[in-house]
């Protein structure tokens, strides 16, 4: 039985190995809700501030950090040739920097581990479609990120 592949890349070493099984357990029930075919990859990473900030000037040319980036690798893929039929559904890369979550959980009052899931959930919607360009999706998203936390368990 084909499973889902989330590769979780600890760059800080801040994370410890439930933290770690976390995120990738809630990134598994966000897949479950959303119905994504099991044969699909995604990648997790932590990072410094540091590195966060060079990844959002390099690729959106924002010059400061951000708290989660998200770089989809199936945009605008609607045509599947036989050659791919094999091949895993690659989701893309979500960037979680480390420095920032610590800080958000104290500003929004909760704790660490929920802010990682929170922005691992986020970036997750983004590598499949989700936005907040807009109020009204805005709150799709929002109420997506939350029903998928609930479903694991993890409340405000």
């Amino acid at each position: 039985m084909t499973t889902y592949i989330i590769d979780i890349i600890d760059e800080t070493d801040a994370l410890s190995t439930d933290e770690q099984k976390l995120v990738g357990n809630v990134l598994e029930t966000a897949l479950i809700k959303e119905a994504i075919p099991k044969e699909s990859e995604l990648s997790v990473t932590f990072v410094s501030d540091e590195r966060i900030h060079e990844l959002n000037k390099e690729y959106r040319d924002i010059d400061r950090p951000t708290d989660v980036l998200s770089f989809a690798l199936n945009e605008g893929d609607d045509e599947v040739n036989s050659d791919q039929m094999s091949m895993p559904n690659l989701l893309g890369d979500i960037i979680i920097s480390i420095p920032r979550a610590k800080a958000q959980a104290i500003e929004y009052g909760h704790d660490f581990q929920r802010e990682l899931c929170f922005l691992a959930v986020h970036g997750f919607l983004h590598l499949i479609g989700y936005d907040h360009d807009s109020k009204e999706n805005e709150e799709k998203m929002f109420i997506k990120q939350e029903d998928i936390l609930d479903a694991h368990g993890i409340k405000k």
